[in-house]
């Protein structure tokens, strides 16, 4: 490894972004906060372009030890951070896109009254993401990992005087809680056998194990207790339900948390952790398994929505799962490849919808919209573009990198494919249903006279909704363009295996895994077969949309009242938010819901609670003014209180 004496300058930059906007903001105009927004999030990016300028396939590792941490006997932690080729491509799609969504929030946030609160939010979110993806160990790994959830509830929650916003960003943290505590338990296993958090000295260790094919053991434990971490964070089944109601957020915030950067730590953590998962085959299987299954569900619930983003949520659902049947056969570049020109044309898509709801005052239900082709081409063009990268049509990025995936699960076992098949034609039915409701036929919204209107949370669209349907400003149609570009070249990275031979260092083990896969899979022939094969079911999926919804729009609705029951469980996601409140929620909240959580509820917490509350009394007279009881002020003082102790570390480090 070779140190590197910038590498720590990169989360640091959109953390002193952060900072300043937090602290000043509220007295600042909005073009300073925009400046201080977008220097430190624009100069996190090119240091990143900097980085990669010297860096190459066969180039070491670059390390940077901040500060020393903890030290308990022989365990030790530093606070460290490590760049290698795959943390290399995860700092530039985070650097990057996130940038592009910088620049769009500008122009769609300008008017609203929290506009410092948002881009501090926004700054925040970068530097806990960097550090997730440059950390080098796992208690790093971690503090990014809380810290994206943190940024998370902040953003999904923003528009906080709405309930079901509010509502939103309290679930989407509470579930990923659930995936967090299995994260954590592997850490615990980690230490407890291997004596260290670094990934250098876990993967030296973990090299020396057999492989566990006779059953479930040490590497199998924690790989199925990583893989609960990362379904909480990239929302795989059963922990995906906060996805879709985390749409509730502005859409620069789904755009950069749910389609280019948050929700993908899962994938990257199962990436980096390619060699347990190399030595633990069963929790390797059930990664493929997960992963499968997720991309089939939530793409058939994609197929009955209305509104424009819950559409886009499910989708990124189905490609998440992508990543992870990619992941779970071996093939962690391919996963890593689709994550990447992932990020370019969901970003484009989140963008391009939110460019959408901006020309029409607010509205997100597609069957208020149609004919806006002629009102917004740009946006127009820009989501064609990405709508056909996303349903696999050639040589747009998203055909290289799914046909890359299903060539290696077809290795695997042929199953994964045609799943991963199905859920192709899926796909490229409701995204151009989704462009056919959108932009085709007439414009069957209502024409609002007033001068200001109301969003579709509730708030004032500052001028945006009145009169016609209208293209966006160029602030937001500046980066549709540029990733629409990215959307039509990025693929090509792949080409001639280049991106796969790019990361091979770090999939040493698992790269061979994906070459045996592929070998039993056949020969070129049987790969250009399958290719025809997945690039004709997009075709079709998107004949069928336009059958259903150009030349017969009045079909989808007698088909939908045909199928009755199926249809309507389908369009209510199959009720399963309906069943973990049944089965989780309300025996929780009401503890008279059971006899079991009855007992829990009166016996231990009650008890514990009544029994320790003289001594709390005399406590809370101190503390009572910090105890508001609002949520949010409570994630304020924990991102105040890491951002106090990771300056000192930093200050220590320097000095």
């Amino acid at each position: 490894m070779t140190p590197n004496p910038y590498l720590w300058l990169v989360p640091l930059l959109p953390l002193a972004g952060a900072a300043i906007n937090g602290f000043f903001g509220r007295r600042s105009s909005k073009k300073a906060i925009t400046t201080v927004a977008l220097v430190f999030c624009g100069a996190a990016f090119a240091m990143a372009l900097f980085l990669a300028a010297g860096f190459s396939s066969a180039s070491a590792p670059y390390y940077c030890d901040v500060a020393h941490w903890l030290r308990s006997g022989s365990f030790q932690v530093d606070f460290s951070f490590y760049l290698d080729q795959l943390s290399l491509v995860m700092l530039l799609v985070v650097t990057g896109v996130g940038f592009l969504i910088h620049i769009y929030s500008v122009g769609y946030m300008w008017d609203d009254d929290g506009y410092y609160r948002f881009m501090s939010y926004m700054n925040l979110f970068m530097f806990f993401m960097l550090t997730l993806v440059l950390a080098k160990n796992y208690l790093v790994m971690f503090i990014g990992w809380e810290g994206v959830g943190l940024s998370s509830y902040l953003l999904i929650g923003y528009w906080f005087t709405k309930d079901s916003a509010a509502a939103a960003g309290k679930k989407a943290f509470i579930v990923n809680r659930i995936g967090d505590f299995g994260f954590l338990i592997a850490l615990f296993l980690m230490i407890k056998h291997f004596g260290s958090l670094d990934f250098t000295r876990v993967f030296a260790a973990v090299q020396q194990q057999p492989t566990e094919t006779a059953g479930a053991g040490l590497l199998t434990a924690i790989g199925l207790l990583l893989m609960v971490g990362a379904a909480g964070k990239s929302a795989q089944i059963p922990l995906y339900v906060w996805l879709p109601d985390a749409m509730e957020g502005p859409t620069p915030v789904s755009a950069l948390i749910h389609a280019a950067t948050m929700v993908t730590a899962g994938v990257y953590m199962v990436a980096r952790s390619s060699v347990i998962f190399d030595r633990a085959p069963m929790a390797l299987m059930v990664v493929a398994i997960i992963g499968t299954l997720t991309a089939l569900f939530a793409a058939t619930i994609g197929i009955a929505q209305t509104d424009i983003k819950k559409v886009l949520a499910y989708s990124t659902i189905s490609q998440l799962g992508y990543m992870f049947m990619a992941c779970g056969v071996g093939a962690f570049s391919a996963g890593i490849f689709h994550l990447m020109t992932h990020a370019f044309f969901k970003g484009l898509l989140f963008l391009a919808a939110g460019s959408v709801i901006h020309g029409v005052g607010g509205e997100q239900d597609m069957r208020k919209m149609g004919g806006l082709r002629l009102y917004m081409p740009w946006t127009f063009l820009t989501m064609g573009i990405a709508t056909l990268a996303i349903a696999g049509i050639p040589p747009f990025a998203g055909f290289w990198s799914k046909d890359e995936i299903l060539w290696k699960a077809f290795g695997a076992s042929w199953v994964y494919w045609l799943i991963g098949v199905v859920t192709a034609f899926i796909t490229s039915f409701y995204m151009f249903r989704l462009m056919y409701m959108t932009f085709g036929g007439d414009y069957r919204g209502a024409v609002v006279q007033e001068a200001h209107g109301h969003d579709a949370h509730g708030h004032d669209d500052h001028g945006h909704g009145h009169g016609e349907p209208h293209e966006s400003p160029w602030v937001m149609l500046g980066p549709l363009v540029i990733l629409a570009v990215l959307s039509v070249v990025g693929g090509f990275v792949g080409y001639g295996n280049r991106f796969e031979h790019f990361l091979a260092p770090v999939f040493q083990g698992a790269t061979e895994v994906a070459q045996e896969t592929s070998r039993e899979a056949g020969d070129s022939t049987l790969e250009h077969l399958l290719m025809g094969v997945s690039i004709s079911v997009a075709g079709l999926g998107w004949l069928l949309a336009y059958l259903l919804y150009s030349r017969r729009p009045q079909l989808p609705a007698r088909i939908a009242a045909s199928l009755g029951g199926l249809y309507r469980a389908v369009a209510n996601k199959y009720y399963i938010d309906e069943l973990y409140a049944v089965l989780f929620v309300k025996p929780l909240v009401d503890g008279s819901t059971t006899i079991l959580w009855h007992g829990v509820d009166q016996e231990v917490i009650d008890a514990t609670v009544n029994n320790s509350a003289d001594a709390a009394r005399h406590v809370s007279d101190t503390v009572r003014h910090m105890q508001s009881g609002n949520l949010r002020s409570y994630a304020g003082w924990v991102a105040a209180g890491g951002a106090v102790v990771i300056a000192y570390m930093v200050w220590m480090g320097v000095r």
